[in-house]
């Protein structure tokens, strides 16, 4: 009988230590999964001056510049600068062999003098002894008869031959592209480039939805590749209006002379736009819910989810609105969650960072 007491004291002891072990574990499980308050941090939202930033690439030309070549074949017996020199509109940059063009000029003025004489015996023979006294119809009919106007033609083709022989600067400017030396031979492929390097342009894309934020006269900076200290300013002088296979439309901008520009430079170039009274929150308070943007407001310990549209975006922000197709309100003076909110849900629980 003692034995069998024994045994039922000692079983009632057992199964009470394992009640025991039993709770205490579900309690731990219960203090592990028990949900978590997320803590965020919030903004008071507000109506403010939005400044959008248009980033692209673009390539520097001269506004003004020309591609000069000899307008026929021949050897080359001057050149006159080296690439980089400055030049003066008028200058002759380089010279081909032309003893055949003087002689041909050479030729037509001997021409043209006897025809001068031949022109004044014409008009002699038909009684007048100038050509100031003589009516229109006499003269043409001495000019046709004493081959004078052929012989004008052929003295003007002769000169410009022999003029075509050197090659002049169109421009005041540097000289560059220079590829032939002396006694090489050309066949009126380009010699050369003269550059007006005291104003430049550049060339650049913007995207289609861009295009309402430019306009002509707006400003622009650009900051050629390498040189990060460097911003130079412009203006856009024309926006194409067509949109090309890439769904981008051209842009230029006129930019004052600088030694740090050269031609066919590649820039960094931006384009800032100023949008007036507009809801502005950071980049980081905008995240994507069912493939739409949305925000979290913050509401009496709550997060309370908002979908919105981005008008607008610069390197930091988002110009928004309520997307009013699914029913958002966003006011100024909302609460906006601006982090914290990667995991949250409408109604998510929240607790605001002290």
């Amino acid at each position: 009988m003692d034995r069998t007491v024994a045994l039922m004291v000692f079983s009632a002891l057992m199964l009470a230590g394992c009640r025991e072990n039993g709770d205490s574990a579900a309690g731990q499980a219960m203090l592990e999964y028990s949900p978590s308050v997320n803590e965020v941090e919030v903004m008071s939202l507000e109506k403010k001056d939005f400044s959008v930033q248009i980033l692209s690439n673009g390539k520097v030309s001269p506004i003004s510049g020309s591609s000069l070549s000899f307008p026929a074949g021949g050897t080359i017996v001057s050149i006159n600068f080296e690439n980089g020199d400055r030049v003066v509109k008028g200058d002759v940059i380089a010279e081909i062999e032309n003893s055949e063009q003087r002689l041909a000029l050479d030729a037509a003025s001997i021409a043209l003098s006897r025809s001068e004489l031949e022109y004044l015996d014409v008009l002699a023979g038909l009684g007048y002894s100038d050509a100031d006294s003589a009516p229109e119809n006499v003269r043409e009919i001495a000019l046709v008869r004493s081959g004078l106007g052929a012989s004008r033609n052929d003295y003007e083709k002769a000169r410009l031959a022999f003029e075509a022989t050197s090659l002049k600067a169109p421009i005041s400017g540097v000289v560059a592209n220079i590829g032939k030396k002396t006694w090489d031979v050309t066949d009126g492929d380009p010699f050369c480039r003269v550059i007006d390097d005291s104003s430049f342009e550049v060339r650049f894309n913007i995207l289609e939805s861009e295009y309402p934020l430019v306009a002509k006269g707006q400003t622009v900076k650009v900051t050629p590749f390498g040189q990060n200290g460097t911003v130079l300013p412009g203006t856009v002088r024309t926006v194409n209006p067509s949109i090309d296979e890439n769904g981008q439309i051209e842009v230029c901008a006129a930019l004052d002379g600088s030694p740090m520009l050269l031609d066919g430079m590649n820039v960094k170039v931006s384009v800032d736009k100023y949008m007036d009274r507009m809801l502005v929150v950071p980049k980081s308070a905008v995240v994507v819910r069912d493939n739409l943007d949305v925000l979290f407001c913050y509401d009496s310990g709550r997060a309370r989810w908002v979908y919105v549209n981005i008008l607008a975006a610069n390197s930091d922000s988002y110009a928004v609105e309520a997307n009013a197709d699914r029913g958002a309100v966003l006011e100024p003076g909302d609460s906006v969650i601006v982090s914290g909110n990667l995991n949250l849900a409408d109604g998510s629980v929240v607790k605001v960072k002290e």
